[in-house]
């Protein structure tokens, strides 16, 4: 065989186990975060967002094979628990009310805004992810420059509240409590306490 021709044959191959390993390493790269888990693990960590006395009997939804959510289990509360928001290395789990729910999945299906007429209430006990720039949490993770932050366990009320209507900051800090996304139709209220320590109320 020619000295070319082997050269160009050799190259050849190298270039195909090249190709190849980067698709073991990109199928690695997909099954990172919640995707790597399996519906019995995703179950258990969407109901971790919240005090067991809802999520044990709330409606449980995980992503299937292709990513869309898939009601797993029918609940009796009126809540949802999701495994996963973000999309992160370290999933973060929410469990939300009728009106909490149709406002996260407005965000998840990238809606104008959110389609709740009532406010809504979320939990988050595992914590959360947000991205800031210049100063301000902001809404697209893919925004040149931005920051990600990991959140401390929150819970949520979703309702269109302003800082100019509330006198409330735009950014977390030591007061604990914040609007989310002011200025936007996706503007809600944030307040850093565990969901876990929650106690049930009476009847």
């Amino acid at each position: 065989m020619k000295p070319v021709l082997c050269s160009i044959l050799a190259g050849t191959l190298i270039l195909s186990i090249a190709s190849a390993g980067m698709a073991v390493e990109s199928k690695k790269a997909e099954k990172k975060g919640i995707m790597s888990k399996t519906q019995d693990e995703m179950v258990k960590i969407a109901k971790s967002a919240a005090p067991a006395f809802i999520s044990d009997n709330a409606t449980i939804m995980v992503p299937g094979p292709d990513g869309k959510l898939k009601t797993v289990k029918e609940g009796t509360n009126g809540f949802t628990c999701v495994p996963d928001l973000s999309m992160q290395e370290v999933p973060d789990p929410a469990c939300a009310d009728k009106a909490g729910t149709q406002w996260l999945m407005d965000v998840i299906n990238k809606a104008e805004k959110p389609s709740n007429d009532v406010p809504g209430i979320g939990y988050m006990a595992k914590g959360g992810w947000h991205w800031e720039k210049d100063g301000k949490v902001i809404m697209d993770p893919a925004t040149p420059g931005a920051k990600r932050v990991k959140e401390p366990p929150h819970w949520m009320i979703f309702w269109p509240f302003t800082s100019t209507e509330t006198m409330l900051p735009t950014m977390p800090g030591e007061f604990k409590t914040y609007i989310m996304y002011d200025g936007t139709p996706y503007a809600h209220l944030m307040i850093y306490q565990n969901p876990r320590e929650l106690k049930q109320g009476k009847k």
